[in-house]
């Protein structure tokens, strides 16, 4: 069924060009987490406005939607590959830009600006930076979206128009003190909004849509997020990480994606991949603790820069025949 009524899409979307707008639109939203599916978009969406919701803050789901429409209106314009423009491939860094912008500056007319701004930007750094990895044969992955999305922050500090909020809450405090012991119900609070937090959603309700949307393309996806998600909590646990980012899934989302990408995206799935992806999203749990570190002083997000790190690094160290398949 669920086969026909894609089929059905398909056709509709083929004969009607706004049709098809819509559908790459929310296949870009899928491509936050590597999934070329309108449907999985739509769920993605639906999570992205609940947890917007929840929050009293819809002005931040308006604005990942806007950059959205303005980074896929800006790739058809600018003559991209129609398959990858289809496949929402320049999508997907203009919501993720969208989203964070509007998370951590505050609400007023250089908001929209700057959002309008970074998620057409997005796209000509999606553009630089695939044209910078080919010869490397790795993805861009999120990197657009970070760079983007820092230039922007910073540049927040230097116009009275646009202010910027404490990125307090995505950065390790200055003084960690000792977590406290990880209860059940923390764990899988920890668990689920390290895959909402992909999306920079403090929501269980919101992951669950986000798993549900994940699950309707790939359920080894899914399976997959839900594994860099326990593995992240665990491990930032064990370590002693601060109990609030910990259950809040702020040391968890960059390694959700990093588990997703190494484990069944970019790498054929085998338990040797498996095994590497589990050693890769490990790291990133470290990787996000240092950047967040690193970046404190700026009081600049990591954003999802350690999955990009990680993924890269694990990516380039690929065999050779690995790397061409």
């Amino acid at each position: 069924m669920m086969q026909g009524l894609a089929e059905r899409f398909e056709r509709a979307a083929a004969s009607a060009p706004p049709l098809r707008f819509v559908d790459v639109a929310l296949r870009g939203l899928g491509q936050v987490m590597f999934q070329d599916n309108p449907l999985t978009g739509l769920l993605f969406l639906a999570a992205i406005v609940w947890g917007a919701v929840a929050t009293g803050q819809l002005f931040v789901a308006a604005a990942g939607v806007l950059a959205l429409v303005v980074a896929t209106a800006t790739a058809l314009a600018l003559g991209v590959d129609r398959a990858a423009w289809r496949a929402g491939l320049y999508g997907f860094n203009g919501v993720l830009t969208g989203l964070a912008l509007a998370t951590f500056l505050t609400p007023g007319p250089g908001l929209i600006v700057f959002v309008v701004l970074g998620a057409a930007l997005s796209v000509v750094a999606t553009l630089a930076t695939t044209r910078w990895l080919a010869p490397h044969s790795i993805p861009g992955l999120t990197f657009p979206f970070v760079v983007t999305t820092w230039l922007f922050l910073l540049a927040s500090h230097g116009f009275a128009g646009v202010s910027g909020l404490s990125a307090g809450t995505v950065t390790a405090p200055a003084v960690i003190v000792a977590s406290d012991p990880l209860r059940v119900a923390d764990f899988v609070a920890g668990v689920a909004l390290s895959i909402s937090q992909v999306f920079l959603k403090d929501s269980l309700v919101a992951a669950l849509l986000f798993l549900a949307g994940l699950a309707v393309s790939s359920v080894s996806a899914a399976l997959l997020a839900i594994a860099g998600a326990i593995i992240a909590v665990v491990v930032a646990h064990l370590f002693g990480a601060e109990s609030d980012l910990v259950t809040g899934g702020l040391l968890g989302f960059s390694p959700v994606l990093t588990a997703v990408a190494l484990g069944t995206v970019f790498v054929p799935p085998s338990p040797r991949s498996l095994a590497i992806a589990a050693l890769a999203t490990l790291v990133t749990v470290i990787a996000q603790a240092a950047l967040n570190a690193a970046l404190a002083p700026v009081a600049l997000p990591a954003m999802t820069m350690p999955f990009v790190l990680v993924t890269w690094l694990f990516l380039l160290a690929r065999p050779a025949e690995a790397a061409k398949g």
